[in-house]
C-alpha cells in the first residue's frame, strides 16, 4: 500500500488524446491523490523516466501504464529499457492497450510486465478497469519505497 500523504505519481504512456482524457477523468474519480503524468510516445516516456530535457524535474512514477502501439519507440522497446535500467526496473509497469494479440501478451510478459490489461472501448467498463487498477496497485499491493 502506498503512503498517499505524498501523492501518487502515475506515468501514462499513451498517444491517443481521447484515451488520455478518459484515463485522466477515470483516475480523477477513482483517487484524488493520483497525479497523472502523460508521455505521448516512447521517446518522451524514456525522457520522463530519465528526467531529461523538459522532464528534468519529473517525479519517479509509482506506476507506469504503458500502451504498446506508440510512435517513435513502441511499448515493448520502452518496457525493455525500463527492465534493463537498475534505477527503473522496480517500477510496476502495466501494459494497458487495445491489443488482444497473443504475441503482444507473451512478449510483454517475457519482458517482465507486471500485468497486461486490454483496454475496453465502453466508457463504463474502462472506468471500472481504472478503479480496479487503483484498488489493486494503491490499496492492496505493497509497492517499493523508492523515490
Amino acid at each position: 500500500m502506498k503512503d498517499t500523504n505524498m501523492g501518487i505519481d502515475v506515468l501514462l504512456v499513451e498517444d491517443s488524446p481521447g484515451d488520455i482524457r478518459l484515463t485522466q477523468e477515470a483516475f480523477r474519480s477513482a483517487n484524488s491523490d493520483i497525479r497523472l503524468h502523460v508521455a505521448m510516445d516512447g521517446v518522451e516516456a524514456l525522457a520522463f523516466l530519465a528526467q531529461e530535457g523538459v522532464h528534468s524535474g519529473a517525479p519517479r512514477p509509482d506506476l507506469i501504464l504503458l500502451d504498446l502501439n506508440l510512435p517513435k519507440k513502441d511499448g515493448h522497446e520502452v518496457l525493455r529499457h525500463i527492465r534493463s535500467d537498475d534505477r527503473l526496473k522496480e517500477i510496476p509497469t502495466v501494459i494497458l492497450t487495445t491489443s488482444d494479440a497473443a504475441t503482444d501478451i507473451n512478449q510483454s510478459y517475457s519482458l517482465q510486465a507486471n500485468s497486461y490489461l486490454s483496454s475496453p472501448v465502453q466508457l463504463d467498463k474502462f472506468e471500472g478497469l481504472v478503479r480496479s487498477i487503483n484498488d489493486f496497485w494503491f490499496e492492496k499491493a505493497k509497492l517499493p519505497k523508492i523515490k
